[in-house]
């Protein structure tokens, strides 16, 4: 049976058209893939993003224990900041890529991919086993007992304001969510509910993540959409979540990142802290060393043809295969094709022309830098 998430009626109740997702039945579009996009770009868009993983680490060893399990340093956060990390296996491929808050001295917040949900919490639980950090550490899968809401796009900050008032109470200290920064984080309340609000996002525009006890997620959800009209916010599904992380070079698991793909080879390189011991640290070092073989790109296509797709094969211009596309779609803000893939070293750079095989035919694209797509100045 599928999972749901507790606002799987009010999907229904705005028409969304509600797919499979990774075991979760989720709305993949509302008024349209291309509409909702758009909307995100120009205005707003409010995604569920319930299905997503939380798991809370506590206690005087917490910092100690995720700084062993993840890439990035935990050690720099102070209360009320989050950072993009990852969690490797030995061989340096990558577990899962998630965010990390700290909430409060002892008290972190993991907001892990909703396919790698049973996968990441065994492997923090085998290292939990395994772990010799000194001090107390509590470990809980809060999956169940929270949902989270993501408001995306150039208006977000004016909806949050309209929707939200108050200082926070926890986190880091503002006097109203919109004067929180870029990856910072703070609890605030909602009706006398506390619900956590992070100033992230996974679409290339201004946001805000909020994370809310599920009993009131429904409540949140609606004040959004009735303080939003004003702002033209719209729900958006997870169709344009994809396109919009696809033109922002977002890497999603098991299109980008898998357990034989390092964070190198994606160009995560800067969430790698090379100067800690964490798992997978060694074959990290040692692939930095030696220099890599092949590297995520973005690419787009400079003539017209239908979208690239996933698994598609790159290669060279009239020559052999190199490579495969991991990522691709029809840009809704560019009007092309456009994508992310891995080839060799040697046909990273910039400019390197390519042929995607579209349909069993060559169509021409270039790399580009990322992200593919940046808002007009």
């Amino acid at each position: 049976m599928l999972k749901r998430t507790p606002l799987v009626e009010s999907h229904r109740k705005l028409g969304g058209r509600l797919i499979e997702f990774g075991g979760w039945e989720m709305p993949v579009q509302y008024s349209g893939i291309i509409d909702e996009h758009l909307a995100v770009r120009n205005a707003a868009g409010l995604f569920d993003v319930s299905h997503m993983g939380k798991v809370s680490v506590t206690g005087s060893g917490a910092e100690a224990f995720l700084n062993q399990a993840l890439t990035n340093d935990v050690r720099k956060l102070a209360p009320g900041q989050g950072q993009y990390t990852l969690m490797c296996n030995e061989r340096g491929g990558v577990i899962d890529d998630l965010y990390a808050y700290k909430l409060a001295e002892e008290d972190y917040l993991l907001i892990i991919n909703a396919s790698r949900c049973d996968a990441d919490w065994d492997w923090l639980q085998q290292h939990y086993d395994h772990s010799t950090v000194p001090g107390a550490i509590q470990l809980k899968n809060v999956s169940a007992q929270h949902g989270i809401i993501a408001l995306q796009g150039p208006r977000a900050a004016e909806c949050m304001k309209a929707a939200l008032s108050g200082g926070s109470i926890g986190g880091v200290l503002v006097g109203t969510a919109t004067d929180l920064k870029k990856n910072q984080a703070g609890i605030f309340l909602f009706n006398g509910v506390p619900i956590t609000v992070a100033r992230t996002g996974y679409t290339g525009e201004d946001g805000f993540e909020v994370v809310v006890p599920a009993d009131t997620l429904t409540a949140v959800w609606d004040r959004f959409l009735e303080v939003g009209q004003p702002f033209r916010l719209q729900p958006a599904g997870l169709g344009a979540r994809d396109t919009l992380r696809t033109e922002a070079c977002f890497p999603l698991y098991g299109h980008e990142l898998d357990e034989d793909t390092t964070p190198l080879e994606a160009g995560l390189g800067f969430f790698v802290s090379l100067e800690k011991d964490f798992v997978g640290r060694r074959a990290l070092a040692e692939q930095k060393a030696r220099g890599l073989t092949k590297k995520c790109v973005a690419f787009k296509m400079t003539d017209k043809s239908a979208p690239p797709r996933p698994h598609y094969a790159i290669g060279q211009p009239g020559g052999p295969k190199i490579g495969a596309v991991t990522s691709g779609t029809q840009s809704p803000s560019l009007g092309i094709g456009v994508g992310l893939g891995y080839v060799p070293v040697a046909h990273a750079a910039a400019g390197t022309a390519l042929d995607i095989e579209i349909r069993g035919r060559p169509a021409r694209a270039v790399v580009v830098p990322k992200p593919i797509y940046r808002k007009p100045a």
